[in-house]
């Protein structure tokens, strides 16, 4: 077993509730073994600053809850921590019970869905969503249609697609005839290569300064890893978080009649207030906001929609 892996309560639904058992996925996994060792309290963990190990250990989460038996990412991309991504998941999920959905399949979004495919992943296998995953890197494009084409439990539910053009998010990826329940993001993090460098370094020094490392926050910080390699857009982007969310904000109105549900992680809290104004600006008619838990990290879901919920169906509230 292993520290707990989260700081804050994740969604009721979210499966990645406590510690990593790691007996239970060395067995599912035993690729995972060479990397498990004890900390100085004698449980079992990793070392999450290790690519390769925080890589065989989401093999093996992957394989334990989700049945993807082939998953891999090119090197010096990010390795997302699976429980905080569930719980993005979990809460989209929330916001389609105000959603009168009949019986054809959930189609889902995902902007920037990155070489790791992981919102795909989920989405499709506890909730059997349909998704369109983009991505302006081709790369990432390569590795995700790796993944699914690896998976037959993915065949028939992801479609991977390139975006040509890096200042859109919905152009050229939302057809005429699309219709979408949800759309999903988690922005980059940072205005420049720079900034990036900078929070990384001061994040691990104070990481080794730690005596214990614990789970989802040594995995946390490892998708911040100090050789960035090709992953440039998955980190920073010009203008940073709050430059790509207005964007997107004042495209998806061009948008407002094909998806119900917009959403995105925000990770900087000051964002919100202008983002807010906004969305009231373009004409939104819904705007709700909830924490997350993304491991010793929060981040807040932004979600807003152009129609009204239909009040019969009693959405709970975020």
């Amino acid at each position: 077993m292993s520290g707990n892996h989260s700081a804050t309560q994740l969604h009721p639904r979210n499966i990645h509730q406590g510690c990593y058992n790691f007996d239970d996925l060395c067995s599912i996994h035993p690729e995972l073994e060479a990397f498990v060792k004890a900390d100085p309290s004698g449980d079992k963990t990793i070392n999450f600053s290790d690519q390769q190990a925080v890589v065989c250990l989401n093999q093996a989460l992957l394989k334990q809850h989700y049945q993807i038996q082939h998953w891999s990412i090119p090197s010096n991309y990010p390795c997302p921590p699976i429980p905080g991504r569930a719980d993005y998941i979990h809460y989209a999920a929330d916001l389609l019970k105000s959603v009168k959905l009949g019986k054809t399949p959930v189609k889902v979004l995902d902007i920037g869905t990155g070489a790791n495919l992981i919102y795909p992943i989920i989405g499709s296998q506890v909730y059997g969503w349909h998704f369109v995953a983009s991505d302006i890197d081709p790369v990432s494009v390569e590795s995700a249609k790796t993944i699914v084409n690896s998976n037959s439990n993915l065949s028939d539910k992801v479609d991977v697609v390139l975006q040509n053009n890096s200042q859109h998010f919905f152009k050229n990826i939302i057809k005429k005839t699309d219709q979408f329940a949800l759309t999903l993001c988690n922005p980059p993090f940072y205005a420049s290569k720079k900034e990036a460098e900078a929070d990384t370094l001061r994040e691990w020094k104070n990481l080794k300064n730690s005596e214990v490392e614990r789970g989802s926050q040594m995995q946390v910080d490892s998708e911040k890893q100090l050789n960035f390699g090709g992953q440039s857009n998955e980190l920073w982007c010009d203008g940073g978080e709050i430059r790509f969310l207005k964007d997107m904000v004042k495209e998806s109105a061009e948008f407002a009649e094909q998806v119900f549900w917009f959403t995105s992680l925000v990770s900087e809290k000051d964002n919100i207030t202008p983002l807010r104004q906004m969305l009231v600006d373009v004409g939104a008619m819904q705007v709700k906001l909830r924490a997350t838990s993304q491991g010793q990290k929060i981040s807040l879901m932004l979600a807003w929609s152009f129609m009204m919920v239909e009040e019969h169906r009693n959405p709970e509230s975020l």
